[in-house]
């Protein structure tokens, strides 16, 4: 079970520690301490058991969700975990492009599948995009809501439930600039969603 009352600041002390003092951006360790927080959001919510690392299988093949929550024999809930933290140009188009696809093949084979983002962004190595006209964060910020909202019955493939974009500033230290207001807003709608397409949920 995850430690209790774990902070959304404490994640984000873990990840800048990691990622920025250690120098190891890509490590796989980077994000747990924030899957141990979705982890008891979750279970303030009256959905305890949810896991980290977990293997959720799909349209195409089988993909590793950093937290799934099961029910009945079946995972019900997935939140995918993302930082970008340098290279933003290239990071947020793909980060865009990846979430379709793995969104698409998850749903393919558990249409009713609540799917949930939490995205950390360093604000510090923000831009303008010239393309776009829009900083990076802002551009993410607009697609990601145009992908987001996804309810029964028009379930349609490839967009999701509910997603944050938690805004960081690790220029100086590991400043967390999000309100968590925010952050729990997400995990309501998340955990709404879970509960209408599962009636015996408790």
């Amino acid at each position: 079970m995850a430690a209790r009352n774990l902070t959304l600041q404490a994640a984000i002390d873990d990840l800048h520690r990691i990622a920025v003092v250690q120098g190891q951006a890509t490590s796989t360790a980077r994000l747990d301490r924030l899957a141990k927080y979705c982890i008891e959001e979750l279970e303030k919510r009256g959905l305890p058991g949810a896991q980290p690392d977990r293997p959720i299988p799909g349209g195409g093949r089988e993909k590793q969700w950093d937290v799934a929550w099961e029910y009945d024999g079946k995972y019900r809930l997935a939140i995918s975990l993302k930082s970008l933290l340098q290279n933003l140009a290239g990071t947020v188009p793909n980060r865009i492009d990846d979430l379709m696809g793995e969104v698409a093949n998850a749903q393919l084979y558990s249409p009713e599948l609540v799917i949930g983002y939490v995205m950390v962004f360093e604000v510090s190595k923000d831009v303008i995009s010239k393309k776009h006209g829009l900083t990076w964060c802002d551009l993410l910020q607009d697609r990601l809501s145009r992908l987001s909202g996804r309810r029964s019955p028009a379930w349609t493939v490839g967009t999701i439930e509910a997603f944050v974009i938690l805004r960081v500033d690790f220029s100086s230290g590991p400043k967390l600039l999000t309100n968590e207001t925010d952050v729990r807003i997400m995990f309501d709608e998340l955990v709404a969603q879970v509960r209408e397409r599962n009636p015996g949920v408790q």
